[in-house]
């Protein structure tokens, strides 16, 4: 806890690492999709007609999408080709946000289960100069912060 007067910044977004089971993918530009959702089931009590009771329902958790420039690792690819090929292989993660220094793991966020629903590849033009992006989306059945 902070003492008064005492300044505390917050994490800055861009220093952060993806931990996938057996995966050594390089680093990802982007990732998103950390969220969780309660639904509210509403309901009345016998003889309180005038007011309506919130009641927490089933959580879901949104898929996680991951960003990376394009190269020769073809890991994360072959992880998705099992799927389209019926094999369902699920991994654990962590997606993990450093200090400035790069020396201290300062957050981080565990999923459980996550399989590929979808992959992207990049867009091509040649008259540009960006990154070759693939883009590769998580489903999983999970997400804690520790």
């Amino acid at each position: 806890m902070a003492q008064t007067g005492q300044r505390v910044d917050p994490f800055r977004n861009f220093n952060f690492l993806v931990e996938l089971d057996g995966i050594t993918q390089a680093s990802f530009t982007e990732c998103t999709g950390l969220a969780s959702t309660t639904e509210i089931i509403e309901t009345r009590e016998g003889g309180d007609n005038t007011r309506v009771r919130k009641l927490p329902g089933k959580t879901n958790f949104s898929d996680i999408t991951l960003k990376w420039g394009l190269t020769a690792s073809a890991e994360l690819w072959s992880w998705r080709q099992q799927v389209i090929d019926g094999n369902v292989v699920r991994k654990n993660g962590s997606v993990v946000v450093f200090d400035l220094a790069n020396h201290t793991e300062v957050a981080r966020w565990n999923f459980v289960s996550a399989w590929p629903t979808k992959w992207e590849g990049p867009n091509f033009n040649a008259k540009g100069s960006d990154i070759a992006i693939d883009t590769l989306v998580l489903a999983h059945e999970g997400l804690t912060r520790v």
